[in-house]
């Protein structure tokens, strides 16, 4: 093999390494970005105070006091 075809073939073994890198960054900050910014909203039936919580649980114990909650739907 010659000079040339060994720094093509280089060439293009450095851009597969970052596109692969780029496709993987990208979805796990997608992946990421996405888990905070769904919420649910619950409301505490106990003491009325109303509070969201990461993600998407169906029940999740209220900051203030304790009780368990179901989720808001609207």
């Amino acid at each position: 093999m010659d000079l040339v075809t060994i720094v093509v073939i280089y060439c293009f073994l450095v851009a597969a390494l970052f596109l692969a890198m780029w496709i993987f960054y990208d979805r796990r900050d997608y992946a990421l970005f996405d888990h905070e910014r769904r919420k649910s909203t619950f409301l505490c039936v106990r003491c009325e105070h109303l509070y969201a919580a990461a993600g998407s649980p169906e029940e999740c114990p209220c900051p203030k006091c304790g009780h368990e909650n179901a989720r808001l739907k609207y």
